[in-house]
């Protein structure tokens, strides 16, 4: 079981975002973002959306960091990656 992180690089809300997998369990992922003080709002049915200024944190924190594609790969074949037409179509926006 491996929390991975790719490097911040998707632009929101004035700043740039990585996102936050488990390879294995979601219940593995929630643990260890709550763990580190990520907001569940941050979570993205299958990852969660961290801001820039936490990446170093995170990977002192145990997150392996990888890049992109390696992060959706490994998604994918983990069985945890909710495609882009399975998600909602209207999405509420974050709470503030």
């Amino acid at each position: 079981m491996t929390v991975l992180i790719d490097s911040p690089m998707w632009p929101a809300h004035g700043t740039v975002w990585s996102h936050l997998v488990s390879d294995s369990s979601l219940a593995e992922l929630h643990a260890f973002a709550a763990r580190n003080g990520i907001p569940r709002r941050g979570f993205d049915l299958d990852h969660y959306d961290v801001p820039a200024h936490r990446h170093d944190a995170l990977v002192a924190a145990g997150a392996h960091p990888v890049g992109n594609r390696e992060l959706v790969l490994r998604l994918r074949a983990s069985g945890l990656r909710v495609s882009g037409r399975d998600r909602p179509i209207h999405r509420l926006p974050p709470e503030s």
